[in-house]
């Protein structure tokens, strides 16, 4: 605050400049989420959101490992540790994703941890540089970790819970992730398969073998997990 200026002047520039950051978050081109130290999103720019096809607001709780896939799980330790021992500097993690239309793409996330403070909880800053992509879109696009069906393991567990009526609470507990997790899995697979609703999906899930068929409770094929009983308790 400049000398001479009264708490309310400085108040008011301060929501001014508050409005002005968000305009300029908004409109950047370049992919840009905001993420709390456990990795959800907290904000998503419309270029971040534009990669799935979805409204920014879709991906707010979701967390990072959801959306993007590393190499391996060292890069995102590394940053994991650094948080832990409030360390601000600047990890470059390299990731690939399933874009919207089914392209698979990868690039690289930059990640800055950003606080207000050196006591304060950090906020994690994601960039994301797209380098291309590593086959052309398709109707249905198959994930690195798929089996014939199109559907990786979790998304294979995530079916046969679904398949065997479980809540979109009951599979989120079940398979670790958050309820708006397990939404966006399953929206990702309707979009592959091109179906409308759960029970579509679950039929498609059986015809393209990645359920087997005459088992109950549903389980995944013999050469996904164990077709054993995989409902929470």
């Amino acid at each position: 605050m400049s000398h001479g200026q009264a708490p309310m002047e400085w108040e008011g520039d301060a929501v001014a400049w508050r409005n002005r950051t968000f305009l300029l978050f908004d409109r950047l081109p370049v992919p840009i989420a905001l993420c709390s130290p456990n990795g959800d999103v907290l904000m998503a720019n419309p270029a971040m959101a534009a990669e799935w096809g979805e409204l920014p607001g879709r991906l707010r709780g979701l967390s990072a490992l959801a959306l993007f896939r590393t190499p391996g799980t060292d890069q995102f330790h590394a940053v994991a540790e650094a948080v832990r021992h409030g360390r601000r500097s600047r990890y470059p993690v390299e990731v690939s994703w399933s874009a919207a239309g089914g392209a698979e793409r990868y690039g690289e996330l930059t990640i800055d941890l950003l606080a207000d403070s050196p006591a304060a909880e950090p906020v994690l800053l994601l960039v994301l540089r797209a380098h291309g992509e590593r086959a052309a879109a398709g109707p249905d696009p198959v994930p690195p970790d798929a089996r014939g069906g199109g559907a990786s393991a979790a998304e294979a567990r995530i079916l046969a819970l679904v398949a065997g009526g479980c809540t979109t609470a009951q599979v989120a507990r079940a398979v670790g992730l958050t309820v708006d997790g397990v939404t966006y899995h399953l929206g990702r697979l309707s979009r592959r398969w091109g179906v409308g609703n759960r029970a579509a999906l679950v039929a498609r899930a059986y015809v393209a073998g990645v359920l087997a068929p005459g088992v109950w409770p549903p389980a995944t094929a013999p050469d996904g997990q164990p077709g054993t009983d995989q409902r929470p308790s």
